[in-house]
């Protein structure tokens, strides 16, 4: 890490510990603070996704107002469209998109992947598959070629071809300005072979110390900024020793948090992400990248993950299915048409305090824009609110009568098919 003086403005502190398990297994989850330049993050945290500076539909003011704490934007996005030396001479994403708090970049590491293997916003998690060292999903062209050195890349927008290094990932995000940016890293599928994930996790190890020495040297060459954490990703698919291997390596850099990351099957979750924490510096903040899921939510922060980020929560809602206490519906069925009530009657977000099903299902059906918006309103503050109601079940010592109820709701039946 540069040494920033008394400018700092970053840091993470623990304020609370889960308790053991019923059974007296041990728990790595933890209630902390996370201090940026432009606030504080009280973990655990959902952090909504704003691929291209936006959260789609949704106004900044109204991402505020449903309880977000911070937003996450996409590096690769940004550089394409509308470039990052535009928004640092917007001066900095928060005042580029309107946000008042604390923002995050990923590095444009999933989108190698998801360039490369063609998958698009789906990865293959059937580990089960043919695995190959070249992937690529089935009709598909590989759009990004990685080598030791970086990623050279097809624009999805229009074609034109570009190329991705630790040094140039580095850049990019200090011009846009996050509070936390990733350092770039290769992540994989399931489907990779174990001799490929090997190669994968040296080249990543790799990347991450350029990033940190690339890092430190825009540091310092641009002081007139405030200072963005940089954390490392944990890659290593579903293998103990390379996830172990992985954390040690990234623990032994200049970083300021980590990001956990990759390819794994939900049935595994918590015992990789406990794998992880198990080799990370205790006084460091962990991010799970790309996890929405009400269980996994659970899993998780037992297993000592503090914040979390996923698209599904808005993606689901443009498409009508929205979230509640009893599970996830879509509004569009025809039981909703004269349905006069809100999504959820326990909810306190602003569709659910002004609007009806009834109405949603017309929007949606009308093709009427604000449809989207509001049922994006709904699943972030459902799904930010959740990640906050849990963080206040650990600090009242409720957290497993908590998660026995939550869960046994929203599964209902269908709970003993979770990992819980």
């Amino acid at each position: 890490m540069v040494d920033r003086g008394e400018t700092a403005d970053f840091g993470f502190t623990v304020e609370n510990r889960l308790a053991d398990a019923p059974d007296g297994s041990s728990r790595l989850g933890r209630v902390g603070t996370i201090t940026t330049p432009h606030g504080e993050i009280h973990t655990p945290a959902f952090i909504p996704v704003g691929t291209k500076a936006t959260v789609k539909a949704v106004l900044p003011e109204s991402v505020k107002d449903l309880g977000a704490q911070a937003v996450l934007a996409n590096a690769y996005h940004l550089y394409l469209q509308p470039g990052a030396e535009l928004i640092d001479l917007a001066g900095g994403l928060s005042k580029f998109m309107g946000w008042p708090g604390p923002t995050f970049t990923d590095s444009g590491g999933y989108q190698v992947l998801s360039l490369g293997a063609g998958f698009k916003k789906i990865l293959s998690m059937d580990a089960t598959t043919v695995r190959s060292d070249q992937v690529i999903a089935e009709g598909k062209e590989r759009l990004a070629q990685v080598d030791d050195e970086g990623v050279t890349f097809k624009s999805h927008l229009d074609g034109s071809m570009h190329r991705f290094t630790p040094e140039v990932s580095m850049r990019v995000q200090h011009h846009i300005g996050a509070d936390i940016i990733f350092a770039f890293d290769e992540c994989t599928t399931l489907l990779n072979t174990r001799r490929y994930q090997e190669r994968s996790l040296v080249r990543t190890q790799l990347w991450a110390e350029r990033c940190v020495a690339e890092h430190q040297l825009l540091t310092a060459q641009r002081s007139h900024r405030p200072y963005q954490a940089l954390f490392g990703v944990v890659q290593g698919a579903q293998y103990e020793d390379l996830r172990r291997e992985a954390a040690r390596g990234l623990a032994g850099l200049e970083l300021d948090g980590f990001g956990i990351g990759g390819a794994l099957e939900k049935a595994n979750l918590g015992t990789i992400v406990r794998w992880v924490n198990e080799e990370l510096p205790e006084d460091k903040p962990r991010h799970l990248l790309g996890i929405s899921e009400p269980d996994d939510f659970f899993v998780a922060i037992a297993n000592g993950a503090d914040t979390f980020d996923c698209v599904t929560p808005s993606r689901v809602a443009r498409n009508g299915a929205v979230y509640r206490s009893d599970g996830r519906f879509n509004v569009t069925a025809s039981v909703n048409r004269r349905t006069f009530e809100p999504i959820d009657p326990e909810c306190t977000c602003y569709t659910c305090e002004n609007y009806t099903r009834a109405y949603l299902h017309h929007l949606f059906k009308a093709k009427e824009m604000i449809s989207s918006t509001l049922a994006t309103i709904h699943n972030e503050h459902f799904i930010v609110g959740l990640v906050d109601r849990i963080r206040e079940s650990i600090i009242e010592g409720q957290f497993d009568d908590f998660k026995d109820d939550f869960l046994g709701k929203y599964y209902g039946p269908r709970l003993g098919e979770r990992v819980v």
